[in-house]
């Protein structure tokens, strides 16, 4: 073959290649720009409410800070599966609690997730004799054991590598929270997974807080003003209760620290297995876009 000949078709080869690359990014673009378009709408869409609010028909009250703003469910719904990619859920949890000023696609964002699981009044009698040192121990052995069927079924492992910030029990408030440090896979930082349980009547409301493990000073921070602002409404407080009428859940609160229950039904059964799969769900979700978000907004350089 000639010379002259050879140098044309690896010209006209650089050109296809260089065609189907050029193709390839207005796809991509133009996927990005319907990206866009369908977060502003779903951002734009978000109605925030401050100062009092009632959840779920009266069963509980938020008396929110001025720092901190709330979401309804069919709003939270929207930001927990249209913007941080979760599955679509059976139930659509309480609420968001969101701090003011901070939008859910921002890198730094977290938000706590409310629910409210009506299994029963859970009995606090157990709360001093809890050896949480060796609670934790075992909560490691459990999630080194089911790392071996992540593993094997393509998912990354999960290493609970400690308390992030150990449990504390309120007992005049009815109040458990506690803090864990997780690491998926070879993640370079770690998540910060951060629990509020409140006591009531016939069940528990549920508040979980996802970030990174340096927001841990910032949700702490935040805390307290989150515990005061979340209240079981008269009649269904943990005073409440009523022995001759009212079911009493089959655990205690070393079973709310370890999680088991949470894999029982409904929202919690999505949310554990987002926590023990490590896909971008709840448990990452509210970092998982962040890359793809600061591109998107602050402008495209490349």
């Amino acid at each position: 073959m000639q010379p002259a000949m050879r140098a044309s078709r690896v010209v006209v080869a650089v050109l296809l290649s260089w065609s189907w690359l050029v193709a390839g990014w207005a796809q991509s673009a133009a996927e990005d720009d319907a990206r866009i378009k369908e977060l502003k709408g779903v951002l734009d869409s978000l109605k925030y409410q401050q100062g009092e609010v009632d959840l779920k028909g009266g069963l509980a009250h938020l008396k929110l800070p001025e720092k901190l703003r709330y979401l309804g469910p069919a709003d939270a719904e929207k930001v927990l599966v249209q913007i941080w990619g979760n599955p679509p859920m059976g139930e659509k949890p309480l609420g968001l609690i969101i701090p003011e000023g901070m939008s859910p696609v921002e890198d730094n964002a977290w938000a706590v997730i409310v629910q409210y699981e009506e299994n029963g009044y859970v009995k606090d009698d157990d709360a001093a004799k809890i050896n949480y040192t060796e609670l934790l121990i075992k909560m490691q052995k459990s999630a080194q054991e089911a790392n071996k069927e992540r593993i094997k079924e393509g998912y990354p492992s999960v290493e609970l590598v400690g308390w992030a910030t150990p449990p504390r029990y309120d007992a005049q408030a009815k109040k458990l929270y506690w803090a864990k440090e997780l690491k998926f896979g070879d993640a370079s930082e770690s998540t910060l997974n951060y629990n509020i349980r409140i006591l009531g009547r016939r069940g528990v409301l549920v508040l979980n807080a996802v970030a990174n493990m340096s927001q841990l000073a910032e949700i702490e921070q935040a805390t307290p003003g989150i515990l005061s602002a979340v209240e079981f409404k008269d009649g269904h407080r943990y005073a409440d209760f009523n022995a001759s009428t009212d079911k009493v859940a089959s655990y205690g609160l070393a079973a709310l620290v370890a999680g088991g229950v949470l894999a029982k039904t409904g929202f919690f059964k999505v949310l554990l297995a987002a926590l023990l799969a490590g896909k971008k769900f709840v448990i990452v979700g509210v970092v998982a876009l962040a890359g793809f978000v600061k591109k998107l907004f602050g402008g495209r350089k490349e």
